[in-house]
């Protein structure tokens, strides 16, 4: 192999395309030093914040999703997509990339999409159960889609097909502190089980007020509470806990390896990277997905480890009432939690950073 390999990679608009992205190419580069890694996202979205604070380039294009309704931006939608593939070729052509990687998002769409009408090699990489649609459409042109679930042949050609898991980051996936450690960080107690609450980045109202409206008959099930709010829910939920010293709050949780040593057990949207470092941790969790996601994909998610008897799933609709029940279940019988654990083994994939790098430098090797 050369030894000055180029790489553009492409993903973005939600963390759970960046963040994979951004564990891929650390990855390739920890496997190949001299490697040239720059990204294209689009425009305005988180990428082209979050992807410089991880030490690579970024190009923005001018692209934004396909409303499913009758707006101005659907108008434009067509211009946007011609701009950007046509920006798309003229980045291709100048970084002369030896290979392109698409995490899903809007400006992975028109950047493969060129990179195969002009022969580079393409790999596309999809977090969830049920896939995106710029990665479905991607799907007929690139040469390699690596997934996270079993069964995805239903959407994706099978002899493309490669099961790699999702990409998590290094300090979750081998969590050094011990539960001790963890449940010191946060000041708790060592004789009660540790509820974690994480409803992704920015918290999660709905699971917030389910939790509060029955934190009463959660804490009589003897357990104390760790509990990522995010910043809207912040100041009511600590005015409504302040009479608690079972419950810790936080806007958000930086030292995620504390929480999750520290916790028993946990309650979590379902998104695709939120999943991965659940079962990295190995931990019983009850997931309420978020309804409102795309082809509610977080549903599609928490299904199949349901249905693999590695969770259990509590509808956003029925939260307030299901969920102290589904707790208290989860809480009060060992071999459910035991057989939740176990059974996370068949959904783990701790190489998937490494196996998606690996199938890069295949189709690398093989151009």
């Amino acid at each position: 192999m050369k030894n000055n390999i180029k790489i553009l990679v492409s993903g973005g608009g939600t963390g759970g395309h960046i963040f994979p992205a951004i564990a891929i190419a650390n990855q390739l580069k920890e496997m190949l030093p001299s490697v040239e890694i720059s990204f294209v996202g689009a425009k305005g979205r988180m990428e082209m914040e979050k992807v410089p604070l991880a030490g690579y380039s970024i190009t923005g294009l001018w692209i934004s999703g396909f409303q499913r309704r009758l707006t101005f931006k659907n108008l434009l939608f067509p211009f946007k997509v011609l701009f950007s593939y046509c920006k798309a070729r003229r980045i291709i052509k100048k970084f002369n990339p030896d290979i392109v990687i698409g995490t899903g998002g809007y400006a992975s769409g028109p950047l493969l999409y060129a990179a195969s009408k002009k022969n580079v090699p393409t790999l596309i990489h999809e977090q969830n159960a049920f896939p995106g649609i710029t990665n479905k459409i991607l799907a007929k042109s690139v040469n390699k889609v690596c997934v996270s679930y079993p069964n995805m042949d239903r959407y994706f050609p099978e002899e493309k097909i490669t099961i790699t898991g999702n990409p998590i980051r290094k300090e979750i996936l081998n969590i050094s502190p011990s539960q001790k450690d963890g449940i010191e960080f946060f000041g708790l107690s060592q004789n009660k089980k540790t509820l974690l609450i994480i409803g992704g980045s920015q918290g999660a109202q709905k699971i917030n007020e389910a939790v509060i409206e029955n934190i009463g008959q959660i804490l009589e099930l003897d357990i104390q509470i760790i509990w990522q709010t995010g910043s809207n829910s912040l100041q009511s939920i600590v005015d409504a806990t302040a009479s608690y010293n079972e419950v810790v709050v936080h806007e958000f949780i930086h030292k995620m390896d504390m929480a999750y040593a520290a916790s028993d057990f946990i309650i979590s949207r379902a998104g695709a990277i939120a999943i991965a470092e659940i079962i990295a941790a190995r931990k019983p969790a009850i997931y309420i997905p978020l309804p409102s996601a795309a082809e509610d994909h977080q549903t599609k998610n928490a299904m199949s480890l349901v249905d693999g008897k590695a969770g259990l799933i509590v509808k956003e609709t029925d939260s307030i009432t299901e969920l102290p029940l589904t707790l208290k279940t989860l809480v009060e019988d060992d071999k459910l939690q035991q057989q939740i654990i176990d059974n996370l083994e068949s959904f783990s994939y701790p190489m998937a950073a490494t196996d998606i790098a690996n199938q890069v430098l295949k189709l690398i090797e093989d151009k």
